[in-house]
């Protein structure tokens, strides 16, 4: 969770002195004599936050500018290294530098605000500057994919045009049709399309280049082809209801008059959420400007796209599904000014919109914008600090806002915004709890669905409903087990059971992807009969297609989505009505609005509620008010029935009556009580290993460092930070390293960082031993 004021930008690592950059430039004689008048600031992909200054020579003081990457010796050896340049000074160093081998781009990658925004994620994140910045760029930019160089002829200037001797005869025809052509034209033509402009071969301007009339010029040029476009039918605004017009009085002066504003949308489910933002992004493009709009990438579906291209002419889309190619073209066309609206998912957060006028976020709540790997930025966060860096509004919208974003709005830092009720007056679909405790048992193999849920598909099925069921856990059997001897067989990286995929025929983790043949006897006892126990959604699909023989079954999940168009093709015959059951995981429950849904079944919601996880129970009621709003949005209004073990749960009996008020309530007396987020802030240090004792015995080293250095800041007055650690990880062995983790807790993020800058760049890991740090983590696991 970002602060509310920006902070002051500056290094978390230890300074560096003229010996840290000599250990890093041993050749003296690689440094140059300090004839050179400019100088770059050069940060790596490195976890080292701190630039390197180069000099820059005469041959490339015309393409240098901030923002491009460079080629630099570095390290031992010299070795030729891509950095970003960062800073441009004449003010030469107090020491010799060494001089910059080479440029690498043509036109900068990033603009000025999005080097200010990374070089605060840098800081607040507590991570190297060069790694964010690797991160922010995609490779498809980096690598220019989606480019090619082709050759080009241009007339010379006549003023450049050498003195024809008397002897030299008038040009031939071809020869005279080709130069009037490009003088005509005034710019640069590619040779083959000259050739077929002036119905000419390459004769002609052979000739006219030995002859100095035109020259060759290479040019990179865009081969991008925008596989998401779909020709979209205009659409115009839709009338207000009354409680969309009181949003929108409050949001258009913010607008209109432009500056940071912060916005938390909060909406039940149907309640024109999307047309709010359509209207807002309409109101910026008519002032000149563009918007950003982040999307869950679960939510990121082509009737998502489709709606925002039937309002806004120029869209484009980025997202992880995009290959190299149209992720760089989707990026060089927001460089160029050519997209009014950016429409993506976490990474879309540093688009190089160069007149931003709004960033939404939906469905903010979301934890898939927060990234698990370096850098581990949470996407809401970074979009708050780049408006504020931009000075433009931001709004924030989900039915079930983050706990987070709630308590900035009840402290005034975001601006509270509420549609309390769906549109056209439809009401809330009636949510019915079925306890799985009570159901009498079936003959025969267990069965996934009650007799209550498969009376209640039937009825919606003969009224002409369809029907979406929801199982958040993909597979056939979640676990193998030996009734004889117990056995259950366990990843071999991981400490975990492995799942098994009847369709591949294979036992798989889904952590660290591992594979093995499924066992027909057991490993340990010898015996065959090995049982396949728990629910995934392909054993979910073959007992729904056996009940439901006459309808057709569908499954979304993210295996049965792999080829690329599928998960468009899936939905769109779900819209036309070829498809009359929907079953899948959360991707079925978000983003998606079929007005035909009579029913939704949630197949087991206690999936993900009993996980040592603070977040646990915020995450399950907000998955269940999400499902329970793809119900109910046509007129033949909706039902939703929850299979549950544990009904009395307040998070499971609070989203039955679309009580998001009386959950946060409680949900946040009891963070309170622990002094969990959003109350104090929170960092977790993970040491991992694949040798145990060595990864116990730095997490224990330290352990010693933290409590040393918080003695040590105690001196004054002792400092507002809880530690808990170090301990096993709940999953403790994964992908073959033993982890030991730390939670630390502070009210004041500035103490908490104070005390990481502290201690974490001080510590050398023994060999083999590696640590990483996340900060606002999302993971506990």
């Amino acid at each position: 969770m970002v602060n509310s004021n920006l902070k002051r930008l500056h290094i978390w690592g230890p300074p560096m002195t003229q010996s840290t950059q000599r250990e890093l430039f041993t050749s003296e004689a690689a440094s140059v004599e300090q004839t050179a008048t400019l100088f770059a600031d050069v940060v790596f992909d490195r976890p080292l936050d701190h630039a390197f200054t180069y000099a820059v020579g005469a041959a490339l003081r015309e393409r240098i500018a901030v923002g491009k990457r460079v080629r630099a010796p570095f390290g031992r050896g010299d070795k030729p290294t891509v950095g970003y340049c960062v800073r441009l000074s004449e003010t030469p160093p107090e020491r010799p530098v060494k001089e910059l081998v080479g440029v690498v781009d043509d036109e900068p990658l990033l603009t000025d605000n999005l080097l200010r925004l990374t070089r605060w994620m840098a800081d607040y994140y507590l991570c190297g500057w060069g790694q964010v910045l690797t991160a922010v760029v995609p490779a498809g930019v980096r690598d220019r994919a989606g480019t090619r160089t082709l050759t080009f002829i241009e007339a010379v200037p006549e003023g450049g045009l050498k003195e024809l001797s008397p002897q030299e005869t008038p040009l031939p025809a071809k020869q005279a049709a080709v130069l009037e052509l490009l003088r005509k034209t005034g710019k640069p033509i590619e040779q083959r399309q000259l050739m077929r402009q002036a119905k000419c071969g390459p004769g002609p301007i052979e000739a006219l280049l030995s002859k100095g009339l035109v020259q060759r010029v290479a040019r990179r040029v865009d081969r991008f082809i925008d596989s998401t476009h779909e020709d979209s039918e205009p659409t115009g605004p839709i009338t207000l209801n009354d409680d969309q017009l009181g949003v929108w009085d409050r949001l258009e002066p913010a607008l209109k008059q432009g500056g940071f504003h912060a916005f938390l949308l909060h909406g039940v489910t149907g309640s024109g959420k999307t047309e709010i933002y359509l209207r807002a992004i309409e109101e910026v493009i008519a002032q000149g400007k563009e918007a950003l709009v982040l999307v869950p990438e679960i939510s990121l579906t082509p009737q998502t796209i489709q709606r925002f291209r039937g309002r806004c002419a120029e869209v484009a889309v980025l997202h992880s599904h995009l290959s190299d190619a149209e992720r760089g073209g989707h990026w060089r066309r927001i460089a160029a000014g050519q997209a009014q609206v950016i429409v993506g998912a976490r990474s879309a957060v540093f688009a190089p919109a160069k007149r931003l006028g709004l960033i939404v976020i939906d469905e903010e709540h979301e934890n898939t914008f927060k990234q698990e790997s370096t850098p581990r930025y949470h996407g809401r966060d970074v979009a708050v600090m780049r408006a504020r860096l931009e000075n433009i509004p931001i709004l924030l919208g989900s039915a079930t806002p983050s706990l987070e974003s709630w308590h900035n709005a009840q402290r005034g830092q975001y601006t509270l915004l509420s549609l309390p009720q769906r549109v056209l007056d439809r009401p809330l679909p009636q949510v019915g709890i079925i306890d799985l405790r009570h159901q009498p048992p079936k003959r025969g193999r267990p069965s996934a669905i009650s007799d209550a849920l498969e009376y209640a598909m039937r009825s919606a099925l003969k009224e002409g409903g369809q029907v979406i069921l929801l199982l958040n856990r993909r597979g056939f059997a979640t676990h193998v087990y030996c009734p004889s001897c117990g056995h259950v067989e366990t990843c071999r990286f991981c400490d975990l059971a492995l799942t098994y995929h009847k369709e591949r025929d294979v036992m798989l983790c889904h952590y660290c992807g591992f594979e093995q043949e499924p066992q027909r006897t057991c490993p340990l006892c010898g015996q065959t009969a090995v049982r396949y126990q728990g629910f995934g959604t392909e054993k979910l699909q073959v007992e729904i297609e056996e009940r439901f023989p006459r309808y057709v079954v569908r499954r979304m999940d993210s295996d049965s989505m792999r080829k690329p168009g599928s998960h468009a093709r899936v939905l769109a015959a779900f819209r036309k009505g070829l498809i009359h059951i929907l079953l899948g995981t959360q991707m079925i429950a978000k983003g998606l609005d079929f007005p035909n849904v009579t029913l939704v079944g949630v197949v087991n919601a206690d999936v993900g509620l009993h996980v040592p996880d603070f977040r646990s129970a915020e995450r399950t009621f907000q998955l269940l008010a999400q499902v329970a709003g793809r119900a109910g949005r046509g007129p033949q209004g909706g039902r939703v029935l929850v299979q549950t073990f544990t009904p009395e749960h307040p998070c499971i009996a609070l989203a039955a009556t679309h009580d998001y008020a009386g959950f946060v309530a409680a949900e946040m007396a009891h963070r309170r009580q622990h002094n969990y987020p959003p109350y104090q802030r929170l960092a977790r240090i993970i040491v991992r290993s694949r040798d145990q004792q060595a990864a116990s015995r730095f997490a224990d080293r330290l352990a010693d460092a933290f409590q040393h250095t918080l003695q040590t800041m105690a001196a004054g007055s002792p400092p507002a930070v809880r530690m808990l650690g170090p301990a096993e990880a709940p999953v403790f062995r994964l992908k073959g390293h033993y982890r030991f983790h730390f939670q630390i807790q502070s009210p004041s993020s500035a103490t908490l960082h104070q005390l990481l800058r502290a201690v974490l760049p001080a510590q050398r890991t023994p060999a083999g031993v590696e640590y990483t740090l996340d900060v606002d983590p999302f993971n506990m696991l």
